[in-house]
Order: structure tokens, then C-alpha cells, then sequence
């Protein structure tokens, strides 16, 4: 049976086939579809995407490609730039190496993007080689045209952070916002450094990094833990929540647990990634490994749609494109 959604949503309905918890039933729109589980009328207040590769590597092919995609069709100038956010850490590596082959093949330019850094350690010395600051020059921004004022990062440094959060919410809005931002997860869902039971309406602020993101963390310490900063800064769960579209790179079975409560349960700040089930234009890219803990059905239905093409604007394969015609023409409104 459909459950009711609490509360009311301002974000279009959507279709979806399955699963049916989150439909709303009723009387349908014009041109609504049937659910093919359970045969009625539901529409959804959320429009979350599910991209499944088959490996590491063709999710940052993947990404890649639609976020030079999304910088070209905006046709970035000095007067309208692209904003753009991003993480640090071992899930968008591949995808900033990618990033850097693209531009050199001048498939891109980055001179007028705007990006924004999801956090940094506090009290770790902005040239140490594990500083995000030293994380992204090394692994991105001194591999393409990136105007160095255009590459912002929190000051984990910074006398007063409270007020170098505040400026950095603010640097956002003066640009009108986040047009993509970029994330990945820790293995326990957090979504930047906002550590499961983080408030979901969080803005950019100080955090303490919970033990298991320390022992995490420790690989790229020597795998010594007192060496790995115990608190950071980090924008919050509603900065990311307010960018225009949202990307999170999930990879590997050590993250699969996460990807399921993601996808399969409800919003809750104890995985605080799942919060993007809020966001009217979400996208996860996942690889195989990533989906170890999803229900078959959960998998196959996500495979079955044409998210990939759709994103990266390709033609639908062929049996994509007569299954879509037959489903049009099977439900076509009398």
C-alpha cells in the first residue's frame, strides 16, 4: 500500500516505478503513469538519480565528463561564472585526473569557474602535504587555467573561524550559489565532515571528527593517529542542500552500507548523505562494489533507466528507446 508523505513539497512530481513507499496516491495529472508494482497513480516528491557503473574508474569517467558538460552548455563568462563545488579526500581523485586529461585535450577551460572546497583540517599548516589547500593544488587546480582567486578553500587556520565560516556562506551567496557541487561519503554516510547526528540544516561551521573518520583518515597520516587533526571546518549539510544540483561519488564495498540507507531508507541525520533525498535534482554515481548491500530489485530498477544518456546528453539505446515507447503507449492517457 502507498504511504502518505508528511508534509507538503513545492518540487514538481515525478514518476517512478518502484519502490512505492514515498508516493503520494490520488487522482493523477494529466499524462500521470501507473506504477508497475502496484498498478496505480503515484506521483513523487523527489527526483532522485542512480548511476551504476561497473567500475571505480568509469564513475570519474563518468563525472567527469558531465561536469565539463555542465560548464559548457552554461557557457561561463568574467560576468557569469560557474560555480562549482568540490571535495577532497580518496573519492574524487580519479575524477579530477580525468578533469586534467579533459582540459589538456581542450575539452574545457576553467577560467572562469568559481570553486569552493567542502572543508579543511584546523591548525594544520596550509602548505602540510595532507592539507586540503595542498590536496587540491597537487591533484587539480595547478593542472588547468583555474584563476588562483577563483579557487576557495576554508582557512583551518584563521584567528576567529566562526567568523571564517560566516565569510565563506556569504562568498557563496555573493555568487548566487553552488550551480554543481560535488561530494563524496565516508564509509559511515557522512556527506563532507558532517559526522552522523550532524543537523541537516547545518551551515559551514567547526566540527569534531568522529573516531571512525580519524581512523580513516590515519592512511594518509602514516597511519598514525595522533598525527590526524581532530576538528575541522566544513560547510554544512544545507550549504550543500542549496546548490542547484547535487553529485555524490560512491565507491567501493567498504561504502556499500551507507549507499543502501542512502537510497533504500529515509532521510536521517545518523547518515546525514541521505539528506539529498530532499534535493529535487540529486545524483549519485556508484560502481558495482557500491551496490553490494542494495536489493536486487533496488539495483535492477535503477539499471533499467536511462539516467547515464539522459545526464550526459546521449541517445538512448535502442532497446531503452522501444521500451520507453511501449511504456508511453501503454499509459497514454484516454
Amino acid at each position: 500500500a502507498h504511504a502518505q508523505r508528511r508534509g507538503t513539497s513545492t518540487r514538481p512530481y515525478v514518476q517512478r516505478s518502484w519502490p512505492c513507499i514515498l508516493a503520494t496516491p490520488g487522482t493523477p495529472p494529466t499524462g500521470a503513469s501507473r506504477c508497475s508494482h502496484c498498478e496505480q497513480h503515484f506521483y513523487l516528491h523527489i527526483n532522485m538519480r542512480l548511476v551504476i557503473m561497473e567500475s571505480a574508474d568509469e564513475v570519474a569517467n563518468f563525472v567527469a565528463a558531465y561536469v565539463v558538460k555542465r560548464i559548457n552548455d552554461y557557457q561561463p563568462s568574467q560576468e557569469k561564472p560557474f560555480v562549482l563545488g568540490l571535495p577532497t579526500g580518496s573519492s574524487p581523485q580519479a575524477t579530477y585526473k580525468q578533469l586534467v586529461a579533459m582540459y589538456n585535450k581542450g575539452d574545457v577551460s576553467f577560467q572562469h569557474v568559481i570553486t569552493f572546497n567542502m572543508d579543511e583540517y584546523c591548525n594544520l599548516p596550509r602548505d602540510h602535504p595532507e592539507s586540503y589547500h595542498s590536496f587540491m593544488w597537487e591533484n587539480l587546480f595547478r593542472h588547468i587555467d583555474i584563476q588562483p582567486q577563483h579557487a576557495n578553500i576554508l582557512d583551518g587556520n584563521a584567528r576567529d573561524v566562526d567568523a571564517e565560516c560566516e565569510r565563506y556562506e556569504e562568498k557563496i551567496k555573493g555568487y548566487g550559489g553552488i550551480h554543481l557541487f560535488l561530494a563524496g561519503i565516508g564509509p559511515d554516510g557522512h556527506i563532507a565532515f558532517n559526522e552522523p547526528g550532524s543537523s541537516l540544516s547545518s551551515r559551514t561551521r567547526v566540527k569534531t571528527l568522529a573516531q571512525e573518520t580519524v581512523v580513516a583518515n590515519a592512511r594518509f597520516f602514516g597511519g598514525d593517529l595522533s598525527k590526524v587533526p581532530r576538528k575541522a571546518l566544513t560547510v554544512g549539510v544545507g550549504t550543500v542542500l542549496d546548490a542547484e544540483e547535487v553529485l555524490v561519488i560512491i565507491t567501493g564495498t567498504h561504502k556499500a552500507y551507507a549507499l543502501a540507507k542512502c537510497i533504500e531508507e529515509g532521510v536521517n541525520h545518523m547518515f546525514t548523505v541521505s539528506a539529498i533525498q530532499m534535493h529535487s535534482k540529486a545524483v549519485v554515481v556508484c560502481d558495482e562494489d557500491a551496490t553490494l548491500e542494495l536489493r536486487v530489485r533496488t539495483a535492477k530498477y535503477f539499471k533499467s533507466l536511462p539516467h547515464r544518456e539522459e545526464l550526459l546528453g546521449l541517445p538512448l539505446p535502442d532497446d531503452l528507446q522501444a521500451g520507453q515507447a511501449r511504456e508511453n503507449k501503454r499509459h497514454k492517457p484516454e
